[in-house]
């Protein structure tokens, strides 16, 4: 019982992060562009405004798959519950190695939310 805690977690500290600097970056993005903290790509980083934009844009995403990656961590995790040590690692393995590529994947629609916001030069594009 104690490594499945222990499992469980190590399985939610990706989530929580998710849950807690979308929820920052969503209302408080890093106030100046830089290269050691925020949503950096080349898109992000050209002006205020597209660093501004990005931060709002993926920290709202980030909450959201946050909170839904909690849940099923959790659920996930569930059936671990009364295993052997060795059961457990590898559940909790698992859970783990499907969060990473999950969390990364919110680059992909920030990216093209910007793309789709800004011309090439970071200017916004008029509706």
């Amino acid at each position: 019982m104690g490594f499945w805690i222990f499992m469980l977690a190590m399985d939610l500290i990706l989530p929580l992060s998710m849950v807690f600097l979308g929820r920052y970056f969503a209302r408080h993005a890093p106030g100046s562009i830089n290269m050691l903290f925020g949503y950096r790509t080349a898109c992000s980083m050209k002006n205020q405004d597209t660093w501004q934009f990005a931060h709002r844009y993926f920290g709202k995403l980030w909450y959201k798959m946050g909170l839904w990656l909690l849940i099923l961590s959790v659920a996930a995790m569930l059936p671990g519950l009364g295993k052997d040590a060795d059961a457990v690692g590898t559940l909790g393995g698992l859970v783990c190695t499907v969060q990473l590529p999950v969390m990364l994947y919110a680059i992909l629609p920030t990216e093209r939310a910007l793309k789709k916001t800004f011309d090439k030069d970071g200017n916004r594009i008029a509706p």
